[in-house]
Order: structure tokens, then sequence, then C-alpha cells
């Protein structure tokens, strides 16, 4: 009887299904004319779209919009973002909550002809930089290549260490009209996206698991092993340092480049982490420098080395180039391989193909004319109205304000004669290209489907056995209906692709055997940028913590009356708001608005020492940290900011929101304490909080623990040092002087203690490597047993506001110390003595 009833059941809900999809494929108002992934010309859903929608129209409404609150969730939680050219803040990444299907036998032609076109731009590029033969039998024009920014004169004829041009490569493809993929431009400078596509797997992936399982989609992660494994056998040594060389975190991409260094383990580095050295590319590390083998660059060819390249560049490494000639690192990509990314070279390929591999091309791309040759430019301008005019060798049209395609039907008549004289003076700079509607795919919109355009980048990585392509990609899909070429800055979304097979998936992995992996318990090596980041990670992080702390002392007054008396709290108020003041975290103290006040300090967006803008300094460093810090650690962080930056409105909601945030201080601390590894990362974290609570503890001591002072400013000293529970456990009587000295400076037993910092300083710096080899003591670490000795042979009834006030300027100085010698900033930035060693 159960047994029927649940078969019942299940028939209902099937036939529920049934009807939910037949009302999507009814209001799915499907573009005339246009390709469209979800329905096929007969107007039902194709068979790959079915199979998804019969599991998925089996979702109640509310748990369809439960699973895509998940996706929307992790992708804030996690941090995901971009930014847009022009962007001065990062965006919030978007990503469709519907993936792009496409079946295995769609997908085997799409792969076939993409290693095809990465197999044959790899000779074209060895060509371009080598023997030149191309050019100099006629097939391709010398004008077409030279015209390229791209292309680099320094690196003709260096051959690439590691042996190829390209070890990556991307091409952004689209259905054309007849059916089939169509190539609509080749990525070879520095391919972006796949980091994205890892973390599109992984949200959608989780927020649909039963659902991705049954439609046996392959995994991304061969891929990423496979390229990661060829990168390393290209190097020249057994175990290579493989670094991803990025611009920095105001990058657009940077987000990508942190979620690739740490997925595959490699170290993400800067220009300025980098030197050359004895003809190979070392990094600067906390233990001197360190030999790199391998870049994957994020960096454009021209600024990669400001010597031979582009003098102005910030973001290369001098003498990179004359490295690569004597085959001291390799490059991935070789620089100067973004000149095949040039639309002038499009309309060369097929004859290329024939001639280096003796086969037509396997994938069309979109017709073009190079404007440079006479007979491309007057079918150009013969068929003006019926082709789209782009620049031949960067996004956006020469003399034109537009990012994109020029479309001279839609021009009045005196810019279309501008248009029109550009070309004739000048076609070299132009291409005509073919006008072709991107097909569509269905997104989520309000609860129904609707056909968006979409392009779609897939990724091709050299391996030892040939190219292999990344199963899915990255799709990016246009919010207009009509559209001729999408970009993330033109307010598009991403979205998932999964490669659809009918047969289980492999769950084989490409990890070597357990018995072929050498145990390592190195620490690893820690760029001196990525230390300073650490250590101002810890200070930003301790500063707000100070800061919070004086909020929540602050509002202690504004809660009642007081048993100690008004006049003793005022006073006690008062001292906390001149800190505040000194601190930037207010602008002027105030007798009559405490609460005004502590608000101001508490989120003022406009005062650089108020907590919203010391968690949000803490948020800016670590962004340059992305690839260090956990994603549990980033969410503390951002959830940190979050609450700060939402308005309070009374006092309760001000000393609420100072109470929750130092229990998100706590929380970061507990993941760093347990979860870091206990390598030289987690020190100069340390570090730098223990010299900025030292810092701090010794001004709260000199403000509250003045010679006069009185029973309410020590009750509020051993507040803000958390020290009222140990106190009362000492000492069964009111807050005495000598004895809360002790406890807030000398005592070495109290974690909060000055004492504890320097001691805990001194241990860290110990344990530190020695720049220097004349066998010396060096500066932060005799600065630091300085202050431990005096601290040490301190007494506590002996101390004095001038004692302290001297203690607070140690501190400072030894903190200046530790960034002096380790961090390598200005010409005064400590360098190792010689380079006997190296790694």
């Amino acid at each position: 009887m159960g047994e029927g009833a649940t078969d019942g059941e299940g028939q209902a809900g099937r036939r529920l299904s049934q009807r939910r999809v037949a009302q999507w494929v009814r209001d799915y108002s499907r573009l005339p004319g246009i390709p469209d992934e979800f329905l096929g010309p007969d107007g039902a859903p194709r068979a790959v779209w079915s199979r998804f929608f019969d599991a998925f129209g089996a979702l109640a409404p509310d748990e369809i919009e439960r699973r895509f609150a998940m996706a929307d969730r992790h992708l804030r939680e996690a941090g995901v973002t971009y930014r847009a050219p022009g962007d001065s803040a990062d965006r919030p990444w978007s990503l469709s909550h519907l993936p792009l299907l496409i079946d295995e036998a769609d997908w085997q032609q799409l792969s076939a002809g993409i290693k095809q076109r990465a197999q044959l731009l790899e000779l074209v590029l060895r060509d371009i930089y080598g023997e030149g033969r191309l050019v100099a039998e006629g097939a391709l024009p010398a004008a077409a290549i030279a015209g390229s920014p791209e292309y680099l004169r320094p690196v003709c004829g260096v051959a690439p260490p590691g042996g190829r041009y390209l070890s990556i490569y991307a091409a952004d493809v689209g259905r054309g009209p007849d059916g089939r993929w169509w190539v609509l431009g080749d990525r070879t400078q520095a391919p972006s996206g796949a980091g994205y596509a890892l973390e599109n797997r992984l949200v959608l992936s989780r927020a649909f698991a039963d659902l991705y399982k049954s439609m046996n989609v392959p995994r991304v992660a061969p891929f990423f092993e496979a390229f990661r494994d060829s990168l390393r056998a290209s190097a020249d040594r057994d175990e290579p340092r493989i670094g991803v060389l990025s611009p920095g975190s105001f990058s657009e991409t940077y987000f990508e480049h942190a979620t690739l260094a740490r997925y595959l383990g490699f170290l993400l580095v800067e220009g300025d982490d980098l030197a050359v050295s004895d003809n190979r590319i070392h990094i600067r590390t906390v233990a001197g420098l360190k030999r790199l083998d391998v870049l994957l660059r994020r960096v454009d060819s021209n600024s990669l080395d400001p010597l031979e390249l582009d003098a102005s560049s910030r973001l290369g490494v001098p003498g990179l180039v004359d490295v690569l000639r004597k085959d001291g690192v390799v490059v991935a990509n070789m620089p100067g391989s973004g000149v095949l990314e040039a639309r002038a070279l499009l309309g060369f390929l097929p004859a290329l193909s024939r001639r280096l591999l003796g086969e037509e091309l396997k994938m069309p791309h979109i017709a073009t004319w190079w404007c440079g040759q006479r007979s491309a430019r007057e079918e150009v301008l013969a068929r003006l109205d019926e082709v789209a005019i782009e620049g031949a060798y960067r996004r956006g049209v020469p003399g034109f304000h537009s990012t994109g395609p020029v479309l001279a039907s839609e021009l009045d008549a005196s810019e279309r004669q501008r248009l029109i004289d550009a070309i004739g003076g000048r076609g070299m700079d132009y291409v005509g290209q073919e006008v072709v509607r991107l097909s569509t795919m269905p997104v989520w919109e309000q609860g129904q489907l609707t056909p968006r355009p979409f392009v779609l980048r897939v990724f091709a990585a050299a391996t030892p056995d040939g190219w292999t392509i990344m199963p899915g990609g990255f799709c990016r899909i246009a919010e207009q209906a009509d559209a001729r070429a999408v970009s993330m800055g033109d307010g598009a979304r991403a979205a998932d692709v999964w490669v659809v097979s009918e047969k289980q998936v492999s769950t084989a992995t490409l990890l070597p055997a357990t018995d072929k992996v050498r145990i390592r318990r190195i620490a690893g090596v820690l760029p001196s940028r990525a230390a300073d980041n650490l250590f101002w990670l810890g200070r930003y992080l301790e500063r707000a913590e100070a800061t919070l702390r004086l909020v929540r002392a602050l509002g202690s007054p504004m809660r009642g009356p007081n048993n100690k008396g008004a006049s003793a709290a005022m006073q006690s108020a008062e001292r906390i708001q001149r800190i505040l003041v000194a601190w930037g975290a207010i602008s002027q103290a105030s007798r009559t608005a405490p609460g005004r006040i502590a608000a101001e300090a508490l989120q003022s967006p406009d005062r650089f020492g108020s907590a919203l803008s010391l968690v949000r300094a803490a948020q800016r460093t670590a962004t340059g940290l992305r690839e260090r810090l956990s994603p549990d650690a980033w969410q503390v962080i951002t959830e940190m900011a979050e609450r700060l930056a939402y308005e309070v409105e009374d006092d309760d909601s001000v000393l609420s929101a100072a109470e929750l945030t130092l229990q998100e201080l706590a929380s970061f601390a507990g993941l760093a304490q347990e979860n870091m590894n206990r390598a030289a990362g987690w020190r100069f974290l340390d570090m730098g909080r223990r010299a900025e609570r030292a810092i701090n503890t010794t001004r709260f001591a000199r403000q509250f623990a003045y010679d006069e002072a009185g029973d309410e400013d020590l009750d509020v000293l051993l507040t803000l040092v958390d020290c009222q529970i140990t106190y009362r456990s000492r000492y069964l009587l009111a807050p005495v002087l000598a004895p809360v000295r002790d406890l807030a400076v000398l005592d070495t037993y109290n974690p909060r203690s000055v004492a504890f910092q320097v001691a805990s300083l001194n241990e860290h710096i110990a344990a530190l490597p020695s720049l220097k080899e004349y066998g010396l003591i060096e500066k932060p670490q005799r600065l630091a047993v300085a202050v431990q000795a005096m601290l040490a042979t301190a007494e506590a009834e002996k101390l004095e506001v001038k004692s302290l006030f001297s203690l607070e300027q140690d501190l400072l100085n030894l903190a200046e110390a530790i960034g002096l010698h380790y961090f390598p900033h200005g010409p005064n930035a400590s360098r190792p003595e010689k380079l006997t060693g190296l790694a």
C-alpha cells in the first residue's frame, strides 16, 4: 500500500515537472533568425536541455530560489570580484544561475578545432620570431605584423626557454548562423577567465550537487593538473619554483590571479618582488633571494621589462628579456605572443593552415578583411553598411570613442565620411568584419527563461602529449538581447559550462601515487611583499580592536549612573576621546554628545582612524594576500567591513556593533592561531599584531595609569586590556596603581601585557633567517632584546609616565626597524650581503 502511494506521488511529481517545463518553453521568447542553444529549429528543447530541465523542473519554486541564494551567498562570502576598466573599486561577481550545456559530440568537434588552432598559432609564432619565412615568401604581410604594438623586436631570434611560445591558449567562440561554432577572437597574450571558470564550477556544482552528478559533467581539475605538470616539466630542475606574475591588486582580474596561484600551488608575485642576478630571476624573500624557474605571466608583454620594452612600466622586471636570451627562466606565454591577437591576421589563417598543417581549418572564424591591403580595403568600403569596422590591433576603433565595433549604417553623414577618410588614409589600422549575431542561451529571470547572447571562451594547455582542452570554459552572457560583442565591463554576467555526457564520468585523478611523492615539511618561500602585507594586516586588525575597545569603554558612562561618581566618569570619557582624536578616529572631543562621538569613531568613512576605515584598510591589505588567506579568514574580514558600514541608529546599536565586531576579530585571531602553519607568514602576521598591541597597551597605560590615577581610570585601563577578571581574581580590592601597571605592562603571564608582546616579538625575530653574515645581532632583534630586558628588570612601583612614554617610542622604533629590515621598500631596504646557497 505504501509502495503504491510512493509510485503515485512520483508520477504526480513527474507530471508537475513536465507541466513546468512546458510552460517555460511556451514563455521562452526566442529571438527570430538567431541560433539558440535551448530550442532547436523545430521549436522543441534540445535533448541535452530536456534532460537538464526534467530534473530542474522537479524542484519546487521555493527550493529553486533557495539554491540560487546559496550560490549567491557563496560568491559573496568567498569574495569573488572583478574590476572593469576605469573602475576604482572591485565589483561583485555576477554569475548566471543556469549553466551553458553542450553535448559531448558537439564538444568533441569544438575541442578538435581549438587544438588545431593552438597548434597552428604556435607554428606561426615560431616563424614570426624565428626564421621569418612566412613574411619572406609573402604568406604574411610584414606590415600586418610590424604594425602591432605586441610585436616585440627585442625577442626576435630568442628561442623560448622550455621550448614553447604558447603554454596556454584560449579562443572566444560563438555559434554561427549555420549552427557551427565560429571563432570570434584568439587569446594568446595572457588568457584570462580560467580561474573564474574554476570558481563558477565550484559554485554551481555545490548549489545543484545532485543535478550536476546526474548530468555526468567532466571535472576541470585534470586540466589544471596537466597544465601545472607541463609548467613544472618545462623547467631545467626537478623541483622548480613557479610564480604567477600579476600587475597587483588593482588589476581587473586580480582575484583570478590569486585563485590560480592558490589552486596550482604557485607563488603570487609582482614585478617588485623579483630581481635579476647571475642571469636568473629571483624572488625577494624574507630569507634573501630565491631562484624562480617559471613565470606564468598575467602582465602584458610590453610591460615586462622597462629596460628593453616600455620604459615607463612599473609592472615588470628590469633585465627579464636578457634573462630569456640566456635561457634563465621560462615565461608562459612567451613575451610577444600577443601579436597573434591582432584581427589583422585573421584573414590569413586559412591559408596558413593549409601551408603549415596541410589541412583546412576545422573551425571557421568571422570573415575579416584587413584594410592594409588595397583589395580588402576597397571591398570593405564598397560594403561599408554591411560590415562592422574594428581596430586591427586593439579593442576599439582608432579615432572613435567606442570601445567596440563601429557600424557605418548607424553613423551620421559627417561621422561616416570621417570613418571613410580614416580607412582610406591609414587602412592598416582597421579591419572590416562580417556582422554576426551571437547565438543565445537561456537565463533565469523573474521565474522564467529568457534568451540572452553569449560568448564562450575555451582554454587549451600545452602538455608533452599535445594540447589538452578544459572540459567546459568561461561563458559570458550579455544583458542586452542584441549583442555582437560581449565583455564583463559592458554589464554582462558569467555562466558555468557543462559538457554533458551519456556515460558516467571517470573519477580518475592525475595526481601521482603516494609512494612517488617525496614527503616535505619545509616552510616554503615568503616574498617580502607578502610578509609586509601580513605584518600590516596584523597591525590594522589590532589597531581596529583597540579602537573598538575604546568605543565600548566610552559607551559605559552613556548607559546610566556611575558608582564612582559622574565627575570621574566624565574625566575618563574625556581621556578616551583624546586618544580617539590623536588616532584620527574622531574630529574633536565633546562632553555633551558621547553617543555621537562613539558612532563617529566606529564607522566614519572620512576618519582614517575609525574602526570602519581600519577594517577597510585591513581588507585592502588582505586583497593582496588572497592566495594565502583561507576562505574563512576572508569571510570574517568581509563581514566586519559590512557590519561597520551599516549605519547605526542609537547608542545601543553602536555598542552592539562594537561588541559583534570584537567577536569577529577574536574569530580571525583564532583562525590564525589554529589554522596557519607555523612558517614565516604566520610569524609576520603575529608580529604585526604583537607590535601594535604593545604600542596601544603602552599608550593606554600612559593615559589611564598615570601617577595620580584614581579607581575610575584604572578600571577603564583594566577594561581596555581585557584584564578585569584576572585582576579581581588576584587582588580582592579595588584597582590600585602598582598592581594594575604590573598586570598591563610587566606581567609576562598575561597575554595582553606589553611584556608578553615583546617576548613574542623576540621569539619570532630569533626564528627568522638572518640577512647579514657578520655574525652580529641585527637591528630588530637588538631593539627587541633591549626592550625585553628593560621590562624584565622594571618594577611596577617605579614605573612613571615618562618611562611609559619612552617605552612607547622604543616600540614604535622596533616596528619601524622590522619594516626596514625585511620589506624591500625604498633605498634603505636591507638586502642579503651575497647570494651564496640560493635555493
